[in-house]
C-alpha cells in the first residue's frame, strides 16, 4: 500500500523539486498540500503549490492555504534565494483549480482526527508554523501522526540565514520548539546532510537530457543565465535541500544518522533559531529526533532523475 503523506510547503525552488519527486512516486499517496508563509509570502506559496500540481498533471490534489506569518515574530522571507515569485527562472500558467477554502490548520486537525493512528506522515519543507498551531489548537492529534519528516536545522555546517541558524527553523523558532517538544516521531534533515546533495554541472546535464516538462522546469530554476549550474558557498552546484525529505521516505538507506536530543534557541538575538544538536548526549536529555547527517548523493540523484522522467 502507498504511504499516505501531507506535504506542508513554502515553494520555493527546492520545495518544487520535492513536490515533483513525491508526485512521481507510486509508493506515496499525496493527500494534500498545505501552504505556509516562508521563502515568499503565503499568497505566492499557495499559488506555487497549485501551479506545480498542474505541471505534474495532478490538479486533483487539494491545496490549503495556512499561516501567513510566524507564530509570534515578524515574517522572514528568502526572495534573495528563490526570486520574487519563489520559482525564480520559471514561469508557469495561472492554476485553473482554486485553493480549498478551509484553513490548512483546521484541515490538519480534521484529517488527523479522522484517520487511524499512524496512518498519515507529515512532510515539512518550510517553517513549522502550520503544524505547530495545529498542535496548540488540538494537542490530541500528536498521537495520530505516524511521523514528521522535516528539512530543518544545522550543526556542523552553521547556518544559512544567520551564522547560527538554518532558514526553516530561524523563520519560526517558536513553532520549531512546539514541534521538538511534542513527542511526535520526528526525523530532521539538516544542512549537515543537504549540503552534500548538490546539483552539479554533470548532474544538470543529465537532468537536461530528460524529455519531460517537469525535468525541464527544474533545470531552468537551477541554471544561471548562461546555462551553468548555480553556485553556493564557492562550490559548484546548489544543494537540493527539501527533496531529501521525500527521498528519505522512498529510500531511507540513502541517509545515515542517529537519535539525539535537539533543542532550539528562542531568546538570544545572536543565535535565534539555532538548533542545539546534542550529538554526544552530554546534556542527558532524552532523544527527541532522528538527526540525519550523511547522504549518498549519487544514489539520491539516480532516484530523482529516474522519477522526474516519469512525469509529463
Amino acid at each position: 500500500m502507498a504511504r499516505k503523506i501531507i506535504i506542508d510547503t513554502d515553494p520555493g525552488k527546492d520545495d518544487a523539486v520535492a513536490i515533483l519527486l513525491a508526485l512521481a512516486s507510486p509508493e506515496l499517496e499525496v493527500l494534500a498540500l498545505t501552504a505556509v508563509a516562508g521563502n515568499v509570502p503565503l499568497a505566492r506559496t499557495e499559488g506555487n503549490a497549485r501551479r506545480l500540481l498542474e505541471l505534474a498533471g495532478r490538479p486533483d490534489i487539494p491545496v490549503y492555504g495556512g499561516c501567513a506569518r510566524p507564530l509570534v515574530r515578524p515574517p522572514v522571507t528568502a526572495e534573495h534565494v528563490h526570486g520574487d515569485t519563489g520559482l525564480q527562472g520559471l514561469i508557469l500558467p495561472e492554476p485553473s483549480v482554486p485553493a480549498r477554502p478551509e484553513h490548512a490548520v483546521d484541515m490538519l486537525v480534521g484529517i488527523l482526527r479522522g484517520a487511524a493512528a499512524g496512518e498519515i506522515t507529515l512532510c515539512l519543507l518550510g517553517p513549522a508554523t502550520n503544524l505547530a498551531l495545529a498542535l496548540v489548537k488540538a494537542p490530541d492529534i500528536a498521537s495520530r501522526i505516524a511521523e514528521v519528516i522535516w528539512m530543518a536545522g544545522a550543526r556542523s555546517e552553521g547556518g544559512n540565514v544567520t551564522p547560527a541558524a538554518e532558514y526553516n527553523v530561524h523563520a519560526d523558532p517558536d513553532a520549531a520548539e512546539v514541534l521538538l517538544n511534542s513527542g511526535i516521531a520526528l526525523t530532521l534533515l539538516p544542512l549537515d546532510l543537504t549540503h552534500q546533495v548538490r546539483l552539479t554541472r554533470e548532474r544538470l546535464t543529465r537532468l537536461r537530457s530528460i524529455d519531460a516538462a517537469a525535468a525541464r522546469a527544474v533545470a531552468r530554476m537551477f541554471s544561471d543565465a548562461d546555462g551553468s549550474p548555480q553556485r553556493e558557498r564557492e562550490q559548484e552546484g546548489i544543494p537540493l535541500h527539501d527533496p531529501c525529505v521525500i527521498a528519505h521516505l522512498l529510500r531511507p538507506g540513502l541517509f545515515v544518522g542517529r537519535r539525539i536530543n535537539v533543542a532550539v534557541e528562542i531568546v538570544s538575538p545572536l543565535s535565534l533559531g539555532m538548533t542545539v544538536a546534542d550529538w554526544f548526549g552530554v546534556t542527558g536529555r532524552e532523544p527527541n529526533a532522528t538527526w540525519l547527517n550523511q547522504a549518498d548523493a549519487e544514489g539520491f540523484f539516480d532516484l530523482l532523475l529516474e522519477r522526474l522522467a516519469r512525469l509529463p
